[in-house]
């Protein structure tokens, strides 16, 4: 094998990070992907060899830039596009819940990045294209129409100076979206996702002399797609982007997901790579995309590992934790090495709420989280625990209530319009703290308590399926989050982990 090649293994980031855009700044490689209601918005990834990447910020930090309040489950932002010109990082991406399509900007991509600028064209999955001067801003749709429009704008203000003018209806497949224009050796290069963001999903690429067109396509499109391939492990594969590594070498980085049960997904749509050749002056992949694959890295990989260990002892600043829709500062607190929540007037199952929730996205499938409640600080009247969310209408949750000197340990789960507690259990005296735990295997949630490092007590199972994309109404976009959450009073946690485990399985191990 010759030197360069290296192993790798697929999603190079694994858990709910769809939409994937990449942007090449010397040696260093930064990606963002779509974060939808969740709050920050738009994760920056960065990685020097394209297969470790590390979360380092995100690119809407401020309510000002990520008014979420009310949206429904799945709005909010969807596909961003990362580019850098002239010193500067741009982030384009749309707010589906309000405003549109807008721009932010930083010269340092871990921020600050600026208010947004908002581009008067309809539609949503903008990109932009910095070509000869001029910077191009282009989107799907314009008043409902299935195409792709294009205009010439300033990206630091959002101004127009063109009208926005079509210059491609796709390829043939229904819903054209996803447009990223590259201009490549006298070429302008557009690439597409056609299909829709399921399992008929694929990448289509046009050319043509001029960025208006008219675009001729490839002879080979799709370019790449799943959608004849029942049985792959990974399915409705689609929604591209390309660019060239330091070394010359060319790469695709693009979504997927990786269905458990049938034809059913719950950790949400992830981040794959695979590399990229030339062909008469076309890109197309130059191997299938598979879960174990070698190529040229840039740099060697080292073995990724994702388990997940908060540190209570400094503040909440964890860059992996998320919130729904809004951080409200008043229902997070670190203090002595504990972490305390407290409830606002919103529960995890209110539609369009921001409970006290803080969690991190799940990237495995055979997995162990853990957290400790410590008893002495919970207020009377206290319900709080850790969850299995996927959104309002889908979650599991394992939680205590403290009734005065009597606790009672619950499960509840949520599925559709469906919500019933199915685990109930009296614990007496039970001491200064509590573990709870959620285990999981490929097809269910196991949850389980403790009393001082005693054995485990089962509380039941749930299946994965519950909390899967194509069983919810209406179908959503997102993925799993394992999470802490009080729904009333105050409550203190000592410990939350997540790690991923070797169940052969099943979940009792």
């Amino acid at each position: 094998m010759p030197e360069s090649m290296f192993s790798y293994r697929n999603p190079v980031i694994p858990g709910f990070n769809p939409d994937p855009s990449i942007c090449r700044d010397g040696k260093d490689y930064y990606l963002v992907t779509s974060s939808f209601e969740f709050f920050p918005g738009v994760p920056v990834y960065h990685s020097r060899n394209l297969v470790n990447w590390k979360l380092i910020s995100y690119c809407l930090t401020r309510p000002r830039q990520l008014p979420l309040t009310g949206c429904g489950a799945s709005q909010g932002i969807y596909a961003p596009t990362l580019r850098k010109f002239d010193g500067v990082f741009y982030m384009t991406t749309t707010n589906v819940s309000e405003g549109g399509n807008f721009i932010v900007f930083a010269d340092d991509i871990r921020g600050p990045w600026s208010d947004p600028v908002y581009v008067n064209q309809g539609g949503i999955d903008p990109s932009l294209l910095f070509v000869n001067g001029k910077a191009y801003f282009c989107s799907n749709g314009n008043k409902g129409e299935g195409s792709i429009f294009l205009c010439e704008v300033d990206p630091k203000t959002g101004q127009k100076f063109t009208d926005s003018v079509c210059i491609s209806k796709g390829c043939g497949g229904r819903f054209p979206e996803a447009p990223h224009i590259y201009y490549i050796n006298s070429w302008y290069y557009l690439m597409l996702a056609e299909g829709g963001t399921e399992y008929g999903h694929m990448v289509t690429v046009q050319r043509s002399r001029s960025i208006y067109g008219p675009y001729e396509a490839c002879p080979h499109n799709p370019v790449l797609s799943h959608r004849d391939r029942g049985g792959h492990p990974i399915q409705a594969v689609g929604h591209a982007d390309i660019f060239e590594d330091h070394n010359g070498s060319w790469w695709m980085v693009c979504l997927g997901i990786r269905p458990t049960d049938g034809m059913l997904h719950h950790l949400g749509r992830e981040t794959f790579l695979l590399p990229l050749k030339w062909e008469n002056d076309w890109p197309l992949p130059a191997v299938s995309l598979e879960l174990e694959m070698e190529a040229s890295l840039p740099e060697k990989p080292e073995k990724p590992c994702f388990d997940f260990e908060a540190d209570f002892s400094a503040d909440t600043s964890e860059p992996e934790w998320n919130y729904i829709r809004a951080m409200d500062p008043l229902s997070y607190k670190c203090r002595e090495g504990k972490f305390y929540l407290r409830a606002n007037a919103q529960k995890l199952s209110d539609q369009g709420s921001s409970p006290a929730f803080i969690g991190i996205k799940q990237k495995f499938f055979i997995m162990e989280a853990i957290t400790v409640l410590i008893l002495k600080d919970t207020k009377p009247g206290s319900a709080a625990g850790i969850t299995a969310f996927y959104n309002n209408n889908y979650h599991y949750d394992l939680f205590i209530v403290n009734n005065d000197d009597d606790f009672f340990i619950m499960l509840n789960r949520r599925i559709h319009d469906l919500e019933a507690v199915v685990f109930k259990k009296i614990i007496r005296n039970p001491g200064e703290r509590i573990e709870l735990r959620i285990k999981a295997d490929s097809k269910f949630y196991y949850f389980a308590f403790r009393i001082n490092e005693e054995q485990w007590n089962d509380c039941g199972s749930a299946l994965a399926a519950g909390l899967s994309t194509e069983g919810t109404y209406p179908m959503t976009f997102t993925g799993v989050y394992i999470g802490l959450f009080c729904n009333s009073g105050e409550t203190a946690f000592e410990r939350f982990s997540v790690k991923e485990i070797n169940c052969g399985g099943h979940g009792e191990c």
